[in-house]
C-alpha cells in the first residue's frame, strides 16, 4: 500500500513539474492569421466573414483549423477594476467570447495574439507583470491558440520570459497551442521544446519570393527564399508536438502562381505550420487551389513529424527530400532561377540516406513508383532516370510510395 502512495504521489508531483500540455500539435497546425492582410484592421464582422469563407471555400475540409486574430484586437487599457484584457468595443461589440462561440459553432477553434513585453508590436497592453491573469482570463474565453510577440521586451531573458507564459497557460488547465513568436533571436529551437507547439525560426515573411523588398515605412521583410535558408538547417529540432515555423504563409498576397507554389511547397516539405494570412474571401480559384492541395498538405501533417532537407544544389536547381510514414518519401524540385531548369535524375544512383529519422531511400534495390502531387497523375516509377523541365520560380513536387 505505501508503495501505491508513493507511486500515485510521484505521478502527482510529475504533474505538478509539468508545464504544457502533450499532444495538441502533433502535427502542424493550420489556420489563418490576421496580420499580413489586415494588421490591426480587423472587427467581428470581417472574422465571422472569414470563418464563413474557411468553411465553404474547403479550407476547413483541407485541415485548416485555427482562426487566430493578431495585433489590435485590445482596446488601448486594461480594465481599471479587473486590470484584464479589454476587447476594442468598436471593432468587437458583443466581445471576444461572443466571436469565439461563433468560431467554435462552425467547428473551427479561435487564438488571440500578446506580447512578452509591456506592449504589443502596436502599442496596446502587453503581458509583462500580467502573465497569470492573462492566461486565465484567455481561458475563460475558451481560446485554443496563443501567438506570443517579443516587442517592448528591453532587457528581459527570452527563456524566461517564455517559460513564464507556457507555465501559466499550462496552470489555466485549458489546452492552447502556444506559438513562441520572438523571431528565432533567442534561438528557441534550443529551449523551447518545453515550453511551446512551435517557435519563429525567422524574422517577418514579406510578399516577396527572393532578393531584398523595402516596404512603405522602410521596414524591410524576410523573402520566402530567405525565410527558407534560415529553417532548413535547424531540421532536427522539429518534430511532433514542436515545430520550427519560418513565419505564416504569404499565398495569394501578390506573388506570382509558380512563386505561390513553390512557397507552400516548402512550407510542407519542412513540417511547417500552415497558418494562410490572405483574404480567403476572395481569393482566387488558383489561390484557393493552392491552399487546398490535400496531396500536398499530407506531406506537411505526415504523422512521422520529420522535417525535410535540402539534399543538393546544382545550377540554382534544389533537390529536396522529406521521409514520410509507411516508407513513402516527398522530393521536391525547386528552381530559385529565372529561367528553365532541367532535370536529369537517376534514382538509382543516389543512395539517400537520412541518419535524423534512419530512413534510407535505396532505388537500386527498392522500386518507387512516383505520383505529381500538383498535377494529380503518376510519373512511371524509380526504375528510370526523371527527365522533366521546372518553370523559373517553380517546383516539381513528387510523392514516392512502393
Amino acid at each position: 500500500m505505501k508503495k501505491i502512495i508513493l507511486l500515485v504521489l510521484l505521478v502527482i508531483n510529475l504533474k505538478t513539474f509539468a508545464q504544457k500540455f502533450e499532444s495538441i500539435a502533433a502535427t502542424p497546425p493550420m489556420g489563418w492569421n490576421s496580420w499580413n492582410t489586415f494588421q490591426t484592421n480587423i472587427s467581428e464582422d470581417l472574422v465571422k466573414g472569414i470563418a464563413d469563407s474557411l468553411v465553404s471555400s474547403g479550407m476547413k475540409d483541407a485541415g485548416y483549423t485555427y482562426i487566430v486574430l493578431d495585433d489590435g484586437w485590445m482596446a488601448m487599457q486594461r480594465d481599471s477594476v479587473s486590470g484584464d484584457l479589454v476587447a476594442d468595443p468598436k471593432k468587437f461589440p458583443h466581445g471576444i467570447k461572443a466571436l469565439a462561440d461563433y468560431i467554435h459553432s462552425k467547428g473551427l477553434k479561435f487564438g488571440l495574439y500578446n506580447c512578452a513585453g509591456t506592449k504589443t508590436c502596436a502599442g496596446y497592453p502587453g503581458t509583462r507583470g500580467y502573465e497569470y491573469q492573462d492566461a486565465r482570463f484567455y481561458a475563460s474565453l475558451d481560446i485554443d491558440y496563443l501567438k506570443f510577440d517579443w516587442c517592448y521586451t528591453d532587457s528581459l531573458n527570452a527563456q524566461e520570459a517564455y517559460g513564464t507564459m507556457s507555465k501559466a497557460l499550462f496552470a489555466a488547465r485549458r489546452p492552447i497551442v502556444f506559438s513562441l513568436c520572438e523571431w528565432g533571436s533567442h534561438q528557441p529551437w534550443l529551449w523551447a521544446a518545453k515550453d511551446g507547439e512551435l517557435w519563429r525560426t525567422t524574422g517577418d515573411i514579406g510578399v516577396c519570393y527572393q532578393g531584398d523588398t523595402v516596404i512603405s515605412g522602410g521596414w524591410k521583410p524576410n523573402c520566402v527564399m530567405k525565410c527558407v535558408d534560415l529553417n532548413e538547417p535547424l531540421r532536427k529540432y522539429a518534430g511532433p508536438g514542436h515545430w520550427n515555423d519560418p513565419d505564416m504563409l504569404e499565398v495569394g498576397n501578390g506573388m506570382s502562381a509558380a512563386e505561390d507554389r513553390t512557397h507552400f511547397s516548402l512550407w510542407c516539405m519542412m513540417a511547417a505550420p500552415l497558418i494562410a494570412g490572405n483574404d480567403i474571401r476572395k481569393m482566387t480559384p488558383e489561390t484557393r487551389m493552392i491552399l487546398t492541395n490535400k496531396d500536398v498538405i499530407s506531406v506537411d501533417q505526415d504523422a512521422l513529424g520529420v522535417q525535410g532537407w535540402r539534399y543538393v544544389t546544382k545550377d540554382s536547381l534544389e533537390t529536396w527530400f522529406k521521409p514520410l510514414n509507411n516508407d513513402d518519401w516527398a522530393v521536391c524540385f525547386v528552381n530559385r532561377s529565372r529561367q528553365p531548369q532541367k532535370i536529369n535524375f537517376d534514382w538509382k544512383n543516389e543512395n539517400v540516406n537520412d541518419t535524423l529519422s534512419s530512413r534510407q531511400l535505396n532505388a537500386s534495390s527498392t522500386t518507387y513508383k512516383i505520383t505529381d502531387v500538383w498535377m494529380k497523375k503518376s510519373l512511371s516509377t524509380t526504375s528510370k532516370p526523371l527527365s522533366a523541365t521546372v518553370a523559373p520560380h517553380d517546383v516539381l513536387m513528387l510523392r514516392l510510395n512502393k
